[in-house]
This record gives structure tokens, C-alpha cells and sequence, in this order.
């Protein structure tokens, strides 16, 4: 699976930016897919992944009431929405491709996009 993740930017607290996350090359809906984030000179870390048919989530708590996955199979598609910022969301935020049902471990995925940069200013 190739994964290409778009919708980054620079955003004041409190506003709202919605991430996509582009899949090709194999059946999509065969796979969990989740969104993970890298802060400068901190670990990955788990953010939200979604099961192959849309039908169970899971989040960080620390994003929990702010951030919705979603997907739409027809297109190919992950989105994450997130609403009401926090300057301590800035990271860059990575799609990724599972096998596994709804872990919030990066060793479970096997497929990784390249990253876009979320940016909240206080």
C-alpha cells in the first residue's frame, strides 16, 4: 500500500484542520488504518485508528473529543478531522496501514505515508 497524507498546515488555537491520507497499489479496505504524530525531538506517538469497515475507533486520550477518524472506502481515503487545536498537537502527522485490528502500536503497521506538518500557534 502507498499512502500519501495531505491537509497540514499552519493553524491559530482552537481552529480546525482535516488530514487525508491517500491509499493505492493493493485493496484498501483489507487494512486498519491509523494516524500517529512525531513532535520535534519526541517519539511517535498513537493518535486514532479506525477498523477496515469504518465501523470501530479508538483514540490517544490526549486527542479524545477533539479528533475524529474517518474513512471512505470508495476513495481510497483516511481523513482526520481535528477540532479545537492545541499548540501541543504541532507534530508531523503520519498515516499508516495495518493487518492488525485497532492497535496503537507503530510495530503494527506495515505501510507508512510521508508525513504532513500540523503547526498550532498559540
Amino acid at each position: 500500500v502507498q499512502l500519501q497524507a495531505s491537509g497540514g498546515g499552519l493553524m491559530q488555537a482552537g481552529g480546525s484542520l482535516r488530514l487525508s491520507c491517500a491509499a493505492s497499489g493493493r485493496t484498501f479496505s483489507n487494512y486498519a488504518m491509523g494516524w500517529f504524530r512525531q513532535a520535534p525531538g519526541k517519539e511517535r506517538e498513537f493518535v486514532a485508528t479506525i477498523s477496515w469497515s469504518g465501523g470501530s475507533t479508538y483514540y490517544a486520550d490526549s486527542v479524545k473529543g477533539r479528533f475524529t477518524i474517518s474513512r471512505d472506502n470508495a476513495k481510497n481515503t483516511v481523513y482526520l478531522q481535528m477540532n479545537s487545536l492545541k499548540p501541543e498537537d504541532t507534530a508531523v502527522y503520519y498515516c499508516a496501514a495495518s493487518g492488525t485490528y485497532l492497535s496503537e502500536y507503530p510495530s503494527s503497521y506495515a505501510y507508512w505515508g510521508q508525513g504532513t506538518q500540523v503547526t498550532v500557534s498559540s
